[in-house]
């Protein structure tokens, strides 16, 4: 055993107390034995000095060709590479939209119940330990497979979730987007005891704070940043819903947006999806919260489009998260350089009308193109063969974002659109929710200041942030709240 291994493994056994802690915070199911390759899932060996002593699986679809993007996916504790591969959902996207899946997997020789040291500086900083690890196989990757380096992207469940939000502020120049499943922001702890404080929701920090915090991984950077999801159940009692606004707050600082969402829609399994637009009217930071859903990964096992993963411990049957990130990354939309024709952007893009219940949309139409793929908020929604679209049984008072991509005849995506944003006529009708602060926060209904809790838009005051205070919301109009305890007419 390498002396550098042996400090590593002492000094978890010397703190007992403290892997006991990282225990409850994050384990999930499986067994801290190392993955054997299974069926598409190839172990690699030498891919570079691997200080963090990690073991690198991939997943690579037959006939990848040179450019295609990269996802590099982060199991968490006590799991397993090809528990990841096997339950996630990815590898059923990289062969249908074209890319290659890395699997880093840690083991006992790390850390007693095989996390990843999302909570240690010395394996979660730039160039150092784990973290240099993962970007020594993304440098593989794009050697060996031909990834594009401009659209690799990290994901992560519980501590895997808090090592890949490390890693996009640790290498903004390396990932181009992240997803977060019930984990931490970015370098919440700098030691195992204060794992628990971060697990528990009660490092309290505005959202600068947070932001300086990512920003300070990587001092001189100026961007461009990764586009960040968040994904969190509210009934989540090993890391607390508090996590995934911090994590908001600190990824809509790092972009300099605000915290109030551009758009609020849902999706299967008590989904709702908060979407925070840049300046230019693209999603930099999407949240995910999943209402009743414990500790866990969404997955929707099923053979559409839009299911994917195998339920268990720690994979929960809600929604597939691995299609609403990869579509959000635009994984969905064919690789610049890649394979495929290359047929552009259609340029463009317009708001032609709008009723209370539709939005007409129009665009130049792209030469060589044999259809186009319309998506609304991230959705593809039709293939229409003309220049043109009407998206129809909208909601009044509703605003959307759409983009649209030319197909060719082989109906190969190529690059999508600008988005634009367009809002239906009328007044959208009130909706009414009655959850505990925790979770009106985490649904970007009310944000959290100083430890206590405001209403979005009105700014009425909540009470403290926690689990115990419950209220009902009134939304009207959109992204706007009020309280209504005393009766919400809807």
């Amino acid at each position: 055993m390498r002396p550098s291994i042996l400090r590593r493994l002492l000094g978890r056994v010397a703190s007992i107390a403290a892997l006991a802690l990282v225990a409850a915070l994050l384990s999930v199911a499986g067994t801290a034995r190392p993955a054997t390759a299974a069926g598409g899932l190839q172990q690699v060996t030498g891919f570079g000095s691997n200080p963090g002593n990690l073991q690198m699986y991939a997943y690579v679809p037959d006939g990848l060709p040179a450019d295609a993007p990269l996802v590099v996916a982060l199991h968490g504790c006590t799991q397993t590479a090809n528990a990841y591969y096997t339950g996630s959902g990815w590898p059923k996207y990289a062969d249908l939209w074209g890319f290659a899946v890395v699997f880093p997997q840690t083991t006992a020789a790390n850390n007693a119940l095989s996390c990843f040291g999302w909570f240690d500086p010395a394996e979660s900083g730039r160039g150092r330990g784990e973290a240099a690890s993962v970007a020594q196989m993304v440098e593989y990757a794009k050697q060996r497979y031909g990834s594009d380096g401009r659209r690799v992207y990290v994901t992560g469940l519980s501590a895997g979730g808090g090592m890949a939000a490390d890693l996009l502020a640790a290498y903004p120049d390396v990932f181009a987007g992240g997803s977060i499943a019930s984990g931490l922001p970015a370098q919440c702890a700098t030691s195992q005891a204060g794992a628990s404080s971060c697990q528990s929701g009660t490092v309290r920090l505005t959202p600068a704070q947070w932001g300086d915090r990512a920003r300070g991984s990587y001092p001189g950077y100026t961007g461009p940043w990764p586009r960040v999801a968040v994904w969190q159940g509210t009934a989540d009692y090993t890391v607390n819903p508090a996590n995934a606004t911090a994590l908001r707050d600190q990824w809509t600082d790092v972009w300099g947006i605000g915290q109030t969402p551009s758009a609020t829609d849902t999706l299967p399994g008590g989904t709702t999806r908060s979407t925070y637009d840049d300046a230019s009217g693209r999603p930099a930071v999407v949240t995910y919260s999943l209402a009743g859903m414990g500790h866990g990964l969404p997955v929707g096992p099923g053979p559409g489009t839009e299911q994917c993963g195998a339920s268990g411990a720690y994979f929960l049957d809600t929604v597939c998260s691995a299609y609403h990130t990869g579509v959000f990354w635009g994984l969905d939309q064919g690789t610049p350089g890649g394979g495929g024709d290359g047929l552009p952007a259609p340029s463009g893009l317009r708001v032609a009308g709008v009723t209370a219940d539709s939005v007409s949309l129009a665009w130049d139409a792209v030469g060589g193109a044999a259809s186009y793929a319309v998506s609304r908020d991230g959705t593809r929604i039709a293939s229409p063969a003309a220049a043109t679209y009407t998206d129809t049984g909208l909601a009044a008072g509703s605003s959307h974002r759409y983009t649209v991509t030319a197909l060719d005849a082989a109906g190969t995506p190529g690059t999508a659109s600008a988005a634009v944003t367009a809002t239906t006529t009328g007044t959208a009708p009130a909706r009414c929710f009655t959850a505990t602060n925790y979770a009106h926060v985490a649904a970007g209904r009310a944000r959290t200041t100083g430890g206590l809790v405001y209403a979005e838009g009105s700014g009425q005051a909540m009470g403290l942030y926690n689990v115990f205070l419950t209220h009902t919301l009134r939304e009207s109009p959109t992204g706007y709240f009020t309280l209504a305890d005393t009766g919400c007419a809807a």
